[in-house]
């Protein structure tokens, strides 16, 4: 009986590990084929440094693996089989997506709040603070001690030059 419950357990085990392991993978997929022209790579990658995956957005095109991301940089390595020089690349990727696949964006008019917006909020915050402290500052007036107060410090006061006069 022991035997037979044991295999069960270890069954159960060796399937509940099986679909743990299952969504692993899933998420596999087939190794990129090596470059034809590593030269060519390395300028992919390179201009893919500096322009933003539109699915993560926190990665660029060279890190990223999204799907739209390899559409991408497939769509820029065919451009620059063509001949387009890497302007032409980020021309077309800016006419496509906007300023935002770019990290650097331009300065101008659509992006001022880009480039200045948090120089501007970390300036209203310390205006906020320094407002703040100086509110404090003039509500804490302090209470003038008692007549208890006053009547024991002197004494405290009276038993200190007392002990050092002697």
């Amino acid at each position: 009986m022991r035997l037979a419950w044991a295999r069960v357990t270890l069954r159960m085990l060796l399937a509940a590990a099986l679909l743990a392991l299952a969504p692993l993978t899933a998420s596999a997929r087939t190794a990129a084929p090596l470059a034809a022209d590593p030269v060519l790579e390395q300028r992919l990658m390179t201009l893919a440094a500096g322009l933003r995956c539109l699915v993560c957005q926190n990665q660029s095109l060279a890190e990223s693996n999204a799907e739209l991301a390899v559409d991408l940089r497939n769509e820029m390595r065919e451009q620059m089989r063509r001949g387009a020089s890497d302007q032409d690349v980020i021309d077309y990727l800016v006419a496509r997506y906007g300023d935002f696949v770019l990290y650097r964006p331009p300065l101008k008019a659509s992006t001022l709040l880009l480039w200045f917006g948090p120089a501007l909020l970390l300036l209203l915050g310390l205006g906020l603070l320094l407002r703040t402290l100086a509110r404090r500052r003039v509500e804490i007036v302090p209470a003038p001690p008692s007549a208890a107060a006053r009547a024991r410090a002197q004494q405290l006061l009276g038993a200190d030059s007392a002990e050092e006069a002697s």
